[in-house]
């Protein structure tokens, strides 16, 4: 699986680089965070084989603790990985480093209160996250084994630790990782990105008590810095409108507008409306029903690194029937909401 796993696409921090309105202060931040993630997908290739090798011999038949441990590492922004250990993060003096080791903790507390997963490899893994990486870094990860954090720029983006669905959403790669393995590429990519703005999506909503119906469903709206917000964006993308002007990276609403080689950060735009518009057809929870269909997938299909959308669809079509038969209302949602887009 050779996932890129960034919160930001690379075409946005691109676009920053080459904005001659902007200070050359900031082109400079975004033309390196761009240059940095670059260079850290090498590890996330290379785990992701590993992992695979290690489901295959069940590497792993005991857990490693009964609820998962959140650690934290202080890049003090260098580029070296993991950085220094934060004593007692969860307490610490950095905002930074409380919300990584909180927020973790809290994600890991929502897989386990809503889905019974114990921590991202359903083993007890622990969280680790490394805070302040390089300097003005645009971005969060993850890199196959931890968490990222950039602190922005303060001008385009401001410190990634403070958007809780952006935490949400990396660290379910950790969980497509462990489960689908979705490849990068094509729908599988599309796919991979989407679980994990759905996911990150509902942490964010459970996180803060919102129903499917009273959720913004915005991704990244709580990172978004004022040079940016003068020009009205509001955030990195808009699950019930993919191709809201007022987003940092608009994606295409149906799956027919999905070209080969795009950007799965744009291509998870049709299955991010699917998922939306089915939970918002169900009063409640987006996580009662819809969310229960989307991660019955995850754990029951096997590893699927190419998986296209069409049979992403007709599977959770399957498991709405299975796990809600006595709930019609719910295989009705999901299947509108796929024809809706083109599938």
């Amino acid at each position: 699986m050779n996932c890129t796993c960034f919160i930001v696409p690379k075409s946005v921090l691109e676009r920053f680089a080459n904005d001659k309105s902007l200070t050359t202060e900031v082109r400079r931040a975004a033309f390196e965070s761009s240059l940095l993630s670059d260079l850290l997908r090498g590890s996330r290739t290379q785990h992701a084989a590993f992992i695979s090798a290690s489901q295959t011999i069940a590497a792993h038949l005991e857990d490693l603790a009964a609820e998962p441990e959140s650690v934290v590492f202080d890049c003090k922004h260098t580029q070296t990985l993991p950085g220094r250990s934060v004593s007692n993060p969860g307490t610490s003096a950095d905002p930074s480093s409380a919300r990584a080791c909180t927020q973790a903790l809290r994600v890991a507390e929502f897989y386990q209160t809503i889905f019974k997963r114990n921590s991202v490899d359903n083993a007890g893994g622990t969280l680790v996250s490394s805070i302040h990486f390089g300097r003005k870094y645009d971005n969060a990860m993850w890199n196959g084994t931890q968490m990222v954090y950039g602190d922005g720029d303060n001008k385009i983006f401001t410190d990634f630790t403070g958007g809780n669905d952006v935490i949400g959403h990396e660290l379910t790669h950790g969980v497509t990782q462990h489960t689908l393995q979705l490849g990068y590429t094509d729908d599988a990519g599309g796919l991979n990105e989407s679980l994990s703005d759905c996911f990150g999506s509902m942490f964010r909503q459970w996180e803060t008590k919102q129903t499917s119906q009273t959720g913004d469903w915005l991704i990244g709206s709580d990172i978004i810095g004022p040079t940016v917000k003068e020009k009205g964006v509001t955030c990195l993308r808009n699950m019930a409108n993919p191709a809201d002007p007022h987003a940092l990276a608009p994606q295409p609403a149906n799956y027919s507008q999905i070209t080969p080689g795009m950007d799965p950060h744009f291509t998870s735009g049709p299955p991010n409306l699917a998922f939306c518009s089915a939970c918002k057809a169900v009063p409640g929870n987006s996580w009662d029903t819809i969310g229960q269909v989307w991660y019955h997938v995850m754990m029951t299909a096997g590893a699927h690194p190419t998986m296209s959308m069409k049979d992403f669809a007709g599977r959770t079509r399957q498991a709405a029937i299975q796990l809600f038969g006595a709930e019609p209302e719910v295989a009705s949602s999901i299947d509108k909401a796929w024809k809706a887009i083109g599938l």
